[in-house]
């Protein structure tokens, strides 16, 4: 990622931060509408997984910039992701509902520019979280 990306991305979820809460209720709502098989997924409060889920968006963000300090801690995420059955497929379900969900929270600040920087980290993460769970299913076969 670019530096401006990411500025971009740090900069808009910082006016994410102060609705987190309600932002993640919308995320799982769409992610739930996109893909309602996702819902055998999660179990217990919702609520408290949504703020795991800001969290951990809220350490990545923050350290895009210092990549090497979160990605073991990303790969370990995709390993535990694919341990509850996500698969590949899923990823891109989870993009969209989370550009989906930046729109909402940001309207008319989410930007081309910033969609675009949103686009390539969720991409970094997601890649890196696939990478790190294919590397267990030969362990699993």
């Amino acid at each position: 990622m670019e530096a401006s990306q990411v500025e971009l991305v740090q900069s808009s979820f910082d006016q994410v931060l102060p609705i987190a809460d309600t932002a993640a209720a919308l995320f799982y709502k769409r992610l739930f509408e996109l893909d309602p098989s996702l819902r055998r997924l999660f179990h217990g409060d919702i609520r408290q997984q949504g703020r795991k889920l800001m969290d951990t968006l809220r350490l990545v963000v923050s350290n895009l910039g210092h990549l090497d300090r979160v990605i073991p801690g990303v790969r370990a995420l995709g390993e535990r992701h694919a341990a509850y059955g996500v698969e590949d497929r899923h990823y891109d379900t989870v993009g969209s509902a989370l550009l989906w969900t930046l729109d909402q929270g940001l309207g008319a600040a989410f930007t081309c520019d910033v969609t675009a920087a949103w686009t390539a980290a969720y991409a970094l993460l997601a890649n890196t979280m696939k990478s790190a769970a294919a590397k267990l299913e030969p362990a699993n076969a």
